[in-house]
């Protein structure tokens, strides 16, 4: 799984975050900033992708394709983030539970994660 932080940004005017950065707010156009955001959350809605998606960009695994949970995970700042769930099968998601969010190339990943924040 990619290690990278998430990099967003964040108002200077009205204080609203982000992802990805954007150097203007959405909400009312002031500046933003960088801001590295917490890389925990809890799953605020989810699916199951049972279609494999359009390649390219997507490049299906050499065993073929497999359905996968992706959902949103909305993180302390407020900002909710699509993510891939890992390891975790659709009938085991539920809303609210806390994981642990990564990024890398394409589309962040989310692992479960403990109450105390430790990936499992």
């Amino acid at each position: 799984m990619p290690g990278r932080a998430l990099r967003g940004s964040r108002c200077s005017r009205c204080e609203v975050a982000v992802y990805p950065a954007d150097p203007a707010c959405p909400s009312c156009s002031g500046p933003s900033a960088p801001v590295s955001l917490s890389a925990t959350g809890t799953v605020w809605t989810w699916t199951v992708q049972r279609y494999a998606p359009k390649s390219p960009p997507y490049a299906a695994p050499e065993d073929g394709f497999r359905p996968f949970v992706v959902g949103y995970v909305e993180l302390p700042e407020g900002v909710r983030i699509l993510a891939v769930l890992h390891g975790v099968r659709p009938e085991d998601v539920r809303i609210g539970m806390p994981v642990t969010i990564t990024t890398g190339d394409g589309v962040p990943s989310a692992r479960l994660a403990d109450p105390a924040g430790v990936t499992t």
